[in-house]
């Protein structure tokens, strides 16, 4: 063991396989300590995957989701934390209604922040990833999630904050994911074309909104990851109520994908060491 260690700060169960889900499986499978954190129950997310529309499972959806989230975490080779808040839903309407009270984006910062600074202080990461600004996309709790993760990353380090939260532990890195980036998908879908094909991206591309174009200027980081798109893969399949696996998510080659675009993409946020970017690694300066 080389005696790295890296937190990942995530929403949703389901969220760390779709989001940095390679980046943690490398990391992993070469001997660091990668931890990820789930920050809800994704008691709230709705059943998108039409097998597992079946009574049995609405009945005990959350009991489901900590079973897939369990998969998925031993697919990646990963740990796994719960920090035990209520799912917020996505709230539909314009404007839309509020979330649910006593749920992740309904209740103050303090308790979250909290308790992740606990979990900090714990595992003692040299680095995290969580979600910009934006929350990645804007659910509730993605934009909580960005919220709690700035604020613990700062608290931990701190000694006058949460002193009953164990010993203060300064993080050296804090990036943001970006992993859906426009450039990806129209590569893979003039793929397609060029082998006479009809790619599943048009309607992604066609309503693509510009100002989600700003977040591809902000990458700073490209970590190589090719060897492990087959294991991202494999845990979002795990979880099963979430995911299609007739969906468009599976419908490039993973030659293809390892071919054109075998990285993942992360913004350096916060940095407690010297770092030169571009970068390549998340423990750049760590290490």
């Amino acid at each position: 063991m080389s005696g790295l260690r890296l937190m990942a700060v995530h929403a949703h169960p389901d969220d760390e396989s779709s989001k940095g889900a390679a980046t943690t499986a490398r990391y992993a499978a070469e001997g660091h300590r990668v931890l990820v954190v789930t920050l809800t129950g994704g008691e709230r997310g709705e059943i998108l995957n039409p097998a597992m529309d079946r009574p049995d499972v609405h009945g005990r959806i959350a009991d489901v989701r900590r079973e897939e989230m369990a998969r998925a975490a031993q697919i990646l080779g990963v740990e796994h934390s719960w920090l035990g808040f209520e799912d917020s839903g996505l709230p539909q309407g314009d404007p839309p209604p509020p979330v649910p009270a006593g749920s992740f984006a309904a209740i103050g910062l303090d308790e979250p922040v909290r308790r992740l600074v606990r979990l900090i202080r714990e595992f003692r990461p040299h680095v995290m990833t969580t979600y910009d600004e934006n929350g990645g996309y804007p659910h509730p709790d993605h934009i909580r999630c960005h919220e709690v993760s700035v604020a613990a990353y700062e608290a931990a380090a701190d000694h006058h904050r949460y002193s009953d939260a164990g010993d203060p532990w300064s993080v050296a890195k804090l990036y943001y994911n970006h992993g859906f980036l426009r450039a990806r998908m129209q590569l893979l879908q003039d793929e397609f074309a060029r082998n006479g094909r009809t790619g599943p991206f048009a309607k992604w591309l066609e309503h693509w909104d510009a100002d989600q174009d700003i977040f591809a200027a902000r990458v700073t980081t490209r970590v190589e990851c090719a060897d492990y798109f087959p294991q991202r893969d494999d845990a979002l399949r795990a979880h099963a109520t979430q995911i299609d696996p007739n969906s468009e998510f599976f419908t490039a080659p993973i030659e293809w994908q390892r071919r054109l675009w075998p990285t993942e993409e992360f913004e350096l946020a916060r940095s407690r060491v010297p770092v030169s970017l571009p970068e390549t690694d998340l423990f750049e300066g760590v290490r």
